[in-house]
């Protein structure tokens, strides 16, 4: 799996509930569209979150680049639905950080065969 992190603050006077539900129905579409596998929402505790990358931490679970990129790609074309939900989410968030990570190690790694 590859991993799509967004590190955020919600903007001045969004609701926590809201900015959930917002997500919620942007990611639960993108999901239900299978264009990503699975996400989930993670909020900093006491204070304990990364400094400067925000209280909100999102993550979107991916099979591959190519699954990526086809999330990537209709968001891109700008057209309903996946306009609005975007804008819905994308209106309520400051500071957006974007991170990608993969599982490790991959699961076509060979191994005896490294060089370093």
């Amino acid at each position: 799996m590859d991993i799509y992190h967004v590190f955020c603050d919600t903007a001045p006077g969004t609701g926590d509930i809201a900015f959930a539900e917002a997500l919620d129905r942007y990611l639960g579409h993108l999901r239900a569209e299978g264009l990503i596998e699975r996400w989930r929402l993670t909020r900093a505790k006491l204070g304990f979150g990364l400094r400067g990358m925000g209280d909100w931490h999102i993550m979107l679970e991916v099979r591959d680049l190519v699954q990526l990129e086809a999330a990537f790609s209709r968001i891109a074309t700008r057209a309903d639905p996946e306009e609005s939900l975007h804008h819905g989410v994308n209106s309520l968030v400051r500071n957006p950080v974007f991170a990608l990570y993969r599982d490790f190690p991959d699961p076509v790694r060979r191994r005896g065969d490294e060089k370093f």
